[in-house]
């Protein structure tokens, strides 16, 4: 089964149609931050805006007078309903049978980036990727704002494009971060700059098969031309690219944009030193290629990129150093949600690991982690509802132990790490397990680490 059947007969409809919304009637599907900003917008633009959730619970306070809010919305509420345009938040799954049953009276569906996009005339570098999308977007921001370009961090970090949409003043750039849920539902999207980071299995819980998964992630190239830029790390196999292709890699010197050592090169010259940054790993080296390249190719320059990298300090919950203690780094990388992630974090570290992952079971398999966990781990404490399965896993390459709660991983980590050691929290999943999100369990992991004697 085609995963995008439901969009296609959204893909042909005339542009223009987005642009006037005045007397239509738009449903927005979602009450949270980025489905308010969609009706909002909608509203802001003259249609008719209704609002729903299926949390019984939801509200809808703060909303614009004239937008209807509805919480508990079922699928028989759906297909009562008829509408122009039904907007999808990010978080709501678009193949699934609530969406369908809102579909079937719809003349067009699609998310709340199209909505935003129809109304934004500015410069937008789309990043998506597996892992390290924030962190480049952030990049990205402020790179482009210390060359003079206003430009807002917005997408599925920072805040939702709509709500930038209809800022009293609209900047001139954005650094668009795109989920693989966002860009399901893109029609006529159409970036300046694409950035594709990476790319490993993810999402598993929600997509039918790794090729629905990429699919999605593919149509932020959507609608590029010759004259745009695609920024792709060397050796992702994408196909034929409209745009321009632009390469990077921190493993080799084929791509574009090449590391040796602390220094990024392009063009067989030295472009940036990261040696007067705060960036450090391979990953994070790959961050900054990526984000310097997508500027460059927007015309700034390289000195000016390399001065609006100074004093940049790595988000949160990303290889994160919480402390050192008799010798021992703690590092926070609650955000490796993802095998790609907890690979990478192994991949930059040059200490040995005691390695704390676990969380929520996605459905993904974790074999292939075993050479590098082998390479780097001195030992690795599983917990959470993935833990009997990474037991059984890690086990193999490495002692491995199992524990229920990450409190409980982390003594136990305290006891096994010896000095020059890194104790690297990488879970490798989701949080949803034990914790409302991965900063949650980050924030945890700080406390527990701080608390250690």
């Amino acid at each position: 089964m085609d995963h995008l059947d439901p969009l296609r007969h959204a893909r042909t409809r005339n542009s223009q149609d987005y642009m006037t919304l005045t007397g239509k009637q738009v449903i927005v599907l979602g009450a949270g931050r980025s489905g308010r900003a969609a009706a909002t917008l909608a509203h802001a633009k003259g249609a008719q805006v209704r609002l729903y959730d299926a949390n019984p619970q939801a509200s809808f306070e703060g909303l614009a007078d004239g937008i209807e809010g509805f919480a508990g919305a079922s699928e028989e509420t759906g297909r009562a309903s008829q509408c122009d345009y039904l907007v999808i938040s990010p978080g709501i799954d678009t193949y699934g049978s609530f969406v369908k049953a809102f579909a079937e009276n719809a003349g067009a569906l699609i998310g709340e980036t199209e909505l935003a996009y129809r109304f934004y005339v500015g410069k937008i570098v789309g990043i998506t990727g597996t892992n390290g999308k924030t962190t480049t977007t952030e990049l990205v921001q402020r790179i482009l704002e210390h060359s003079g370009l206003s430009c807002v961090a917005c997408g599925n970090y920072g805040v939702p494009f709509s709500e930038v949409v209809m800022m009293e003043t609209v900047p001139d750039a954005v650094a668009l971060e795109l989920s693989s849920f966002q860009l399901e539902t893109v029609v006529e999207f159409h970036a300046d700059v694409a950035i594709w980071l990476n790319f490993s299995a993810d999402h598993m819980d929600r997509y039918t098969s790794l090729d629905d998964y990429f699919r999605a992630k593919m149509q932020i190239f959507i609608n590029q031309t010759a004259a745009d830029t695609a920024v792709v790390r060397e050796g992702e196999e994408l196909g034929s690219l409209v745009a321009q292709h632009i390469s990077f890699s921190s493993e080799g010197s084929a791509a574009d944009y090449h590391l040796d050592g602390l220094s990024i090169f392009a063009g067989g010259q030295k472009v940036i030193d990261l040696s007067e940054t705060r960036m450090r790993g391979l990953h994070n080296a790959e961050n900054v290629m990526s984000a310097v390249a997508a500027c460059h190719a927007l015309g700034v320059s390289y000195a000016t990129a390399q001065a609006a990298l100074q004093g940049f300090a790595p988000p949160m919950h990303r290889c994160e150093l919480i402390r050192t203690l008799d010798g021992v780094e703690y590092l926070n990388d609650s955000k490796a949600t993802n095998l790609h992630a907890l690979d990478s974090a192994l991949r930059s570290q040059s200490r040995p690991v005691v390695l704390l992952a676990g969380g929520k079971e996605k459905g993904l398999e974790y074999d292939e982690l075993l050479v590098r966990l082998k390479d780097k781990a001195r030992c690795a404490i599983v917990f959470g509802e993935i833990a009997p399965v990474l037991h059984q896993t890690f086990s193999q390459v490495v002692e491995t132990e199992s524990v229920e709660t990450l409190d409980q991983a982390v003594k136990l980590a305290q006891s096994h790490a010896q000095h020059g050691d890194v104790v690297l929290l990488s879970p490798g999943t989701s949080s949803f397990d034990q914790f409302a999100g991965y900063e949650a369990r980050g924030d945890h992991f700080r406390e527990l680490v701080h608390k250690l004697r």
